[in-house]
């Protein structure tokens, strides 16, 4: 399922059109249709205008509210990704920027209930520490916030919401505010849900608006990056929904 992604996903889809243009020669239509869709996509993908419309038609939801809030019964913390061998803080890995993010916000909600916290995240590639294990050592050695559950055999946000719910259930949780990228919680909201658990939307880092006037226009690979992981979680999100039709 990782690699099909990776084919399906900028910028290989639009290097493999160019590629497919180029094979079936660009004076012929096929192969000049190919060509400008593959490098116009390319081009689109890579600026803030599309990458702000489509990360901003994933986020429904805004911060609870402070009654919304403390009526959770504990807050969980998504794992969002790690870097390798990072010396800083002598851990080896360390969380990536996304996780981070996370990580804070899950903090600063602790700091206003004091609810006990999960974090969830296991290992992609046979790592040494599972990322709930970096994760319980930021909360603990950056944040001063203790951890309750930290769930570190799961793989993907599927993974994440199962492992979780088992354990949070063992302890007669049933209502949890779930801390993630404003982007990925309508996914991992969806997949919790179909746990059994009742989940409070806890989103954080959301979309800046595009710039005004030609700088709205202009590709960067910032973009490129953005947009590629909003089209990640429109496939999530599709995949979620094929998977309901099933019996």
């Amino acid at each position: 399922m990782t690699m099909l992604k990776i084919l399906l996903l900028p910028p290989t889809i639009n290097v493999v059109l160019i590629l497919l243009g180029l094979l079936l020669s660009p004076k012929r239509l096929l192969g000049a249709l190919l060509l400008v869709v593959g490098l116009t996509s390319l081009l689109l993908l890579a600026t803030p205008m599309a990458s702000h419309t489509l990360r901003q038609g994933l986020e429904p939801y805004s911060p609870p509210s402070q009654s919304q809030h403390e009526s959770a019964e504990a807050i969980v913390i998504l794992g969002g990704g790690r870097d390798y061998v990072a010396p800083e803080f002598g851990w080896g890995d360390a969380p990536a920027n996304p996780t981070w993010r996370r990580l804070a916000y899950g903090a600063h909600l602790y700091r206003q209930s004091e609810l006990p916290i999960m974090v969830s995240g296991g290992r992609i590639h046979n790592e040494h520490s599972a990322e709930a294990t970096l994760m319980a050592a930021a909360l603990r050695d950056v944040f001063e916030v203790p951890v309750r559950w930290m769930e570190a055999e799961s793989r993907n946000t599927a993974e994440n919401a199962r492992f979780s719910a088992d354990m949070l259930r063992a302890d007669g949780i049933g209502r949890v505010a779930l801390v993630s990228q404003a982007w990925h919680l309508p996914r991992a909201v969806a997949e919790f849900e179909a746990q059994g658990l009742t989940v409070i939307p806890a989103p954080t880092e959301f979309t800046s608006p595009p710039p005004s006037g030609l700088a709205a226009w202009l590709p960067r690979a910032y973009h490129l990056n953005q947009s590629t992981r909003a089209l990640n979680e429109w496939m999530g999100q599709a995949g979620i929904w094929l998977r309901g039709l099933l019996p």
